[in-house]
């Protein structure tokens, strides 16, 4: 009997270390890719689905799924439900983050109870988001190819940078586990600060 040869050969994806040489953006990096994305046709709507997914370390599934109950535009609060069993929380949302919400809710058309929609009026996908963000990237010209979740991951690093503690950035990014949180203080050049002193 011959023996069965297997003619087909599954495409290895290279690892993330290869691709790109970090998995997160500075702030600056951000707030390039906002100024890029309000050059967009839908400039406006692009720029805040940045800004809110960066403020909030949002993962782009709960982005797409934010809706207008969750925003609370009397009390400048945003209640934030995570997936991966992550811990729902409540978020203050900054004056320009307001201004930029009440804004894209009075031109959406047409209505719909999710924040972020498409031309078509249906909840904006992830997948759209991702294209969008890298499309995005390119246009800001950063070294990077960027991708949705580097965006929550800045939001992780940008607080660990400005000193807070692991714990609240872990009840902050909803994880479950602190070990997922390490990994911004750890990068946190403040870390060795005074070391030499």
């Amino acid at each position: 009997m011959p023996a069965i040869v297997k003619r087909t050969v599954m495409p290895v994806r290279r690892k993330n270390a290869e691709l790109r040489t970090r998995e997160y953006l500075t702030d600056d990096e951000v707030q390039s890719l906002i100024t890029a994305a309000k050059a967009n046709r839908h400039g406006h709507r692009d720029g805040t689905m940045i800004l809110v997914a960066y403020r909030h370390g949002f993962r782009a599934s709960e982005l797409t799924d934010l809706r207008w109950d969750q925003v609370e535009f009397s009390a400048a609060a945003l209640h934030v439900r995570r997936v991966k069993q992550g811990t729902p929380s409540t978020h203050p949302i900054l004056g320009d983050e307001l201004r930029a919400l009440r804004k894209l809710q009075r031109e959406q058309k047409p209505k719909s109870p999710f924040v972020f929609t498409s031309e078509r009026g249906s909840p904006f996908t992830t997948a759209g988001f991702a294209r969008m963000v890298e499309r995005t990237g390119t246009a800001a010209k950063l070294q990077l190819k960027v991708h949705p979740h580097m965006l929550r991951h800045a939001c992780g690093y940008t607080l660990a940078n400005k000193g807070h503690d692991t714990r609240a950035v872990q009840a902050y990014l909803g994880h479950k586990n602190i070990q997922h949180t390490v990994r911004y203080t750890e990068l946190s050049p403040t870390r060795f600060k005074n070391f030499w002193r």
